[in-house]
């Protein structure tokens, strides 16, 4: 065989083992999805339009607008994503320079004294101290036959991506959290107002029947039972209040307040709406996947997939050149004349043999890695399907329950008129009054609930689909 034919065939077995090297792209794995969401027959509500990022708008409160800005700007969660986010830019970064090659500047100078009592006697003529001056332009570059150095650079890339996809979640996430404590921070308000109202109706009518106690118009049973009712309100008014100095803590902290405000600041109120929102009919089901939390883990899993790639290259031969180009002299005088100069250029090839399976047990470990990515993405994506459905299932069940416990209100505000009105009559007793009476404040309270719940089950719908469609 001939030089050429040599040279020919040394470029054909580089390409062969470079393609060897180089594992099949990342394909997503296939899932059994359903073909859109589903939606609920014969229900006359229109369907919502895609908000956008700022899906919260749709309360219309701008004060809940102006805490969700707050939030997102300076939550300690979103910043430490937004840092995670920088972290993987910057090691995108160093991955890419691993590409290229390296180039670096070098200047030493010497000056060596040698010894007269040596067996080794110096040349006749050499003096014993000597002066030694070298500047060099050094390169490096290592040829990325298998992909080692790109296929790294794609797995940097796709962490990156993860990470900004994982601040997208919890930027989400948070949203989610601030609009539903704000919207029990508004229903304990709303509670503790009504307990507040029941509980001044109540003073008021037990200061009336303990005078009627006393002038003997109304048995003592009667009296406790007024003043037992009066003790019931005031105990629920105070669990309302340590309620909602809770609710206005965790929201401090969601907002990213000092701890200064934590301790003394107050939250403002607004008054947000109730929006009924429906998923569109016919929208296709795989959108989901676009939500922050799945393409984090798919991209996770795209890196752990490059990453194989990665060690499997350490199979083959690794080709690195070096060179450098600068003067060496004697003197500092003659350092950069012309028969100073000095250059060198080189090549270097390191193949493995035997490693007692080193590279083989990496790759089973890589390999492994990107399964336990893969059973996670796919549980992933599963549980978001469970969390649309959930959401879906809990917006329709908050808007029956909330229609059925207005309902009930003011139905109950109707029959303890009556009930007042067969009381003074003589028709019914005191102690069903206190009944009917007890009932609709109860009404009441799980009527404000019920509002709470629909806003919150809207927030969760929303999140449970990635912040809109």
């Amino acid at each position: 065989m001939n030089k050429s034919h040599s040279i020919s065939a040394a470029i054909v077995s580089c390409c062969l083992l470079a393609a060897c090297a180089n594992a099949p792209g990342y394909q997503r794995p296939d899932m059994e999805l359903p073909a859109s969401w589903p939606a609920k027959q014969g229900d006359a509500r229109p369907a919502a339009a895609a908000p956008g990022g700022h899906w919260w708008k749709i309360y219309g409160d701008p004060v809940l607008d102006r805490i969700e800005e707050e939030a997102l700007a300076h939550n300690a969660d979103v910043q430490a994503a937004l840092a995670r986010v920088l972290e993987a830019r910057a090691l995108l970064g160093l991955a890419d320079a691993d590409r290229n090659p390296a180039v670096s500047a070098n200047a030493k100078g010497s000056r060596t004294g040698s010894s007269l009592a040596t067996a080794s006697p110096r040349p006749a003529g050499s003096p014993r101290a000597q002066n030694s001056a070298r500047v060099t332009l050094d390169a490096s570059y290592e040829l990325d036959l298998w992909g080692k150095y790109r296929h790294a650079s794609e797995a940097s890339r796709a962490e990156m991506l993860a990470a900004e996809s994982a601040r997208d979640a919890v930027q989400l996430t948070l949203a989610a959290q601030v609009a539903q404590q704000y919207f029990a921070l508004l229903a304990d308000d709303a509670q503790a107002a009504t307990l507040r109202r029941s509980l001044a109706g109540r003073q008021e009518k037990l200061a009336l029947d303990r005078k009627r106690f006393e002038v003997g118009l109304l048995s003592e049973y009667e009296t406790r039972q007024g003043e037992a009712e009066e003790a019931a309100v005031r105990s629920q008014l105070a669990a309302i209040g340590l309620a909602r100095e809770k609710q206005e803590t965790v929201l401090a902290l969601l907002l990213g307040r000092s701890p200064r405000e934590v301790m003394g600041g107050t939250l403002e109120r607004g008054n947000p709406a109730l929006p009924a929102m429906r998923v569109p009919e016919g929208l296709p089901a795989a959108l989901l996947l676009r939500r922050p939390d799945l393409k984090e883990a798919e991209l996770r899993l795209t890196a752990l997939d490059a990453r194989i790639s990665v060690v499997r290259s350490q199979f083959f031969p690794s080709i690195s050149l070096t060179a450098y180009l600068g003067s060496e002299s004697a003197s500092l005088a003659n350092l950069f004349s012309g028969p100073a100069g000095i250059f060198q250029f080189a090549a270097n090839v390191s193949q493995p043999i035997f490693n007692s399976g080193r590279t083989g047990f990496g790759v089973d470990a890589a390999e492994a890695r990107r399964d336990q990515a893969l059973a996670q993405y796919r549980k992933a994506v599963a549980s978001a399907f469970a969390d649309v459905r959930n959401a879906l299932a809990a917006q329709e069940a908050a808007r029956q329950i909330a229609e059925s416990e207005n309902a009930r209100s003011r139905a109950l505000v109707q029959a303890y008129r009556q009930a007042e009105l067969r009381h003074q009559g003589g028709i019914t007793s005191r102690f069903e009054l206190l009944e009917v009476e007890r009932n609709v404040l109860q009404a009441e309270l799980n009527r404000i609930d019920a509002e709470r719940a629909q806003r919150a089950a809207v927030a969760d719908l929303f999140k449970a689909v990635g912040g809109g469609w």
